[in-house]
């Protein structure tokens, strides 16, 4: 059970990170960060976090021996 919270985070930062740069770059409307580069720049550095962590996450449960 050790490596289910990085998976989670890192899946919910994917997301999240990918919604921010749609909204950045215009193509999601009705928020006030629609259209606003600076979240079309801080979105994929959220998502590429989040792969990061998905990595570790995944690693850590290869690692792990099963109980």
């Amino acid at each position: 059970m050790k490596g289910w919270l990085p998976l989670a985070l890192g899946l919910l930062a994917v997301v999240v990170g990918a919604l921010w740069t749609l909204q950045g770059l215009g193509y999601v409307n009705g928020s006030v960060m629609s259209g606003e580069t600076l979240w079309a720049l801080i979105g994929p550095i959220v998502s590429l976090a989040g792969l990061v962590v998905l990595w570790l996450g995944l690693r850590a449960r290869r690692r792990t021996p099963p109980a």
